[in-house]
């Protein structure tokens, strides 16, 4: 039961993180590392669905972790890349390669061989001490420094230094988890307010989420996801271990298990994240002009009422111009861009004694 919750929680995440990036990807790069983007993601009704079947994938992830060893949850966790390549397939419209299937087997058989090469022990049996949490702040410190350095950098790049920051602060929320599940055996629910766990809790979720939005606004899917799923296992892991003194199997044959399990967990969480499908979202940005037509399809870099390259329905001019063949004030920036080389025709035309007009 504790495995299939903990498989349910991986689907609701790797759907909720795919429905995010589709709508965080088209902020522009300006509000990186701004509480902007969230304000404006807060309205669009695609990226509040995706935070609310995360939402539930950590709710059935926090069950999970009360019932099993957080070194069990967090690999298992990891095959929302599975479920997230399920969902990019359609949005991205790309192919599933056989190259990608077989790392999302890959990935699954990794995940059991560490899965069944651990001993699975009910949250409860060790409290973790305050004293150990420096191993939190050390943790904390390397995504802050991931963070700092991937905002000096852009692209790909950016986001995954972002991501790796969003993935590490994600472990740690899954510590903390842990620890407020276990402050509450045996007590009334009003203890929450008490413990200090709690709003440590809140605060990694908030800051986890925030890093996450900026790392999929930064470059496609493929840039952030991979690293958002290796930080998290490793913080989480390292934490049940220093924290809450998760066993290590040292018998030779379960240790070679286990370490076949996390190369064949490496080498799937690669295959799959390279996906096409996950590079096929990409940022769609519409240039609007002021009372134009929105209703027909184009493409990114067209005005709307103009087909691609900058020409109008009729012919070779971009649209409507001022008698001194300018764009109309109404125009947009982008759209003004645009009209810059047939306006740069007229001017030769007249030059040439008024052919081609």
């Amino acid at each position: 039961m504790a495995y299939a919750t903990c498989l349910v929680a991986a689907l609701l995440l790797g759907v909720g993180f795919v429905l995010q990036q589709y709508s965080a990807e088209q902020e522009p790069e300006s509000r990186f590392l701004r509480l902007r983007i969230l304000t404006d993601l807060l309205r669009k009704p695609r990226w509040l669905l995706g935070i609310g079947c995360m939402i539930a994938g950590y709710l059935f992830a926090a069950w999970s972790i009360d019932h099993l060893e957080l070194t069990v949850v967090e690999p298992l966790l990891t095959t929302y890349l599975v479920w997230a390549l399920v969902l990019a397939v359609p949005l991205s419209r790309q192919p599933v390669k056989v190259a990608e299937v077989a790392g999302a087997l890959i990935l699954i058989t990794g995940v059991a061989l560490v899965s069944v090469s651990r001993s699975i022990t009910p949250v409860g049996s060790d409290f973790g001490s305050f004293s150990q949490w420096y191993a939190a702040a050390i943790i904390a410190g390397i995504a802050f420094a991931a963070v700092m350095i991937g905002h000096r950098r852009t692209g790909q790049v950016r986001a995954t230094l972002t991501g790796v920051g969003a993935g590490l602060v994600f472990g740690i929320q899954d510590a903390l988890t842990r620890q407020t599940l276990t402050g509450l055996q045996g007590n009334s629910w009003t203890v929450l307010f008490t413990t200090w766990s709690a709003y440590a809790l809140i605060g990694a979720g908030i800051a986890g989420i925030w890093l996450m939005q900026n790392a999929f606004s930064a470059a496609p899917l493929h840039a952030s996801l991979p690293a958002i799923a290796a930080g998290e296992p490793l913080a989480g892991i390292a934490l049940g271990i220093v924290v809450f003194g998760d066993r290590v199997q040292l018998k030779p044959g379960l240790l070679a298990i286990e370490a076949a399990g996390i190369a064949l967990m490496i080498v799937g969480v690669i295959a799959v994240a390279r996906s096409s499908a996950f590079s096929g979202l990409r940022k769609i940005t519409d240039v609007i002009r002021p009372g134009a037509d929105t209703g027909g399809p184009r493409t990114p870099d067209a005005p709307p009422g103009h087909p691609p390259g900058g020409g109008s329905p009729g012919g070779d001019s971009p649209g409507p111009r001022t008698p001194n063949g300018s764009a109309p004030d109404g125009w947009s920036p982008v759209a003004r861009r645009f009209s810059r080389p047939a306006h740069r025709r007229q001017v030769h035309d007249s030059a040439s004694g008024g052919e081609g007009r």
